[in-house]
């Protein structure tokens, strides 16, 4: 058993600031994880050396792995800090932030490409007030365990952080996106506006610009099927260019 926790966290005091290594550690006790060890470097901020400095900054709400608001590269790998437990990790803890994000401070970033890219794709269900609003429509049992997978999805970044085609050079959507796009045209009411969902994955930066490297679907904590979720869509984008070839 450890006497003390180990953490090597990378920081950066300003979104254009130089990035550098700090190095803390802490008091052993079982049981804990990432946030109780940031929460207590934020009560008494002084790194390895003995020097006061100031708190780390990350991102934190449910803590139950939900939010995807506390993701991060612990020790090399994304995931969640909340449900990344210190005793199953191997030390020094290395904490950095997604570097397919920009960073705000620390390992604070900001996802909000992944929302556009939402609202690119209509990654919702249009509900125009010229009916009630009641019971939803019926969709088949075998349909709704499937979909369910998909509506897991908590934009944590980690399918985006593993994607080799998510970088500088490229426009890629990404694979969540993509995956949402499959869950809204499923729905019944969504189905109605599956063409313009489709049209905005045919434009640059659309599934066809999916490398196949299958990163993603080994990186989302929550195993949705994003691989299966590309194919699908790449399918319904090829019987929509056959569709309209032939209407042509």
């Amino acid at each position: 058993m450890p006497n003390d926790i180990h953490l090597r966290i990378k920081r950066q005091a300003t979104s254009t600031a130089e990035s550098y290594w700090e190095e803390f550690k802490l008091p052993y006790r079982p049981r804990q994880n990432i946030i109780s060890c940031l929460m207590e470097i934020r009560r008494n901020p002084v790194n390895a050396a003995g020097k006061r400095t100031t708190a780390v900054v990350w991102e934190c709400n449910c803590l139950e792995e939900v939010c995807g608001a506390c993701t991060m590269v612990i020790n090399g790998r994304p995931r969640q800090a909340c449900s990344a437990l210190v005793d199953k990790l191997s030390q020094p803890l290395t904490l950095e932030p997604l570097r397919k994000f920009p960073v705000y401070r620390d390992l604070m970033i900001d996802r909000q490409v992944m929302f556009d890219n939402l609202r690119r794709v209509r990654a919702w269900i249009d509900i125009d007030g010229s009916y009630p609003v009641g019971p939803g429509p019926r969709v088949f049992e075998k349909t709704r365990l499937w979909a369910y997978e998909l509506s897991r999805c908590m934009t944590c970044g980690c399918c985006m952080h593993a994607c080799p085609q998510v970088n500088s050079r490229s426009s890629f959507i990404g694979p969540a996106a993509v995956a949402q796009v499959r869950l809204m045209n499923v729905h019944p009411t969504g189905s109605l506006q599956a063409d313009e969902r489709l049209a905005a994955l045919i434009r640059a930066g659309g599934a066809s610009e999916c490398g196949n490297a299958q990163n993603c679907q080994k990186a989302c904590p929550k195993n949705i099927p994003l691989v299966t979720s590309i194919a699908d869509i790449n399918r319904q984008l090829t019987v929509r260019g056959l569709l309209g070839w032939l209407r042509s």
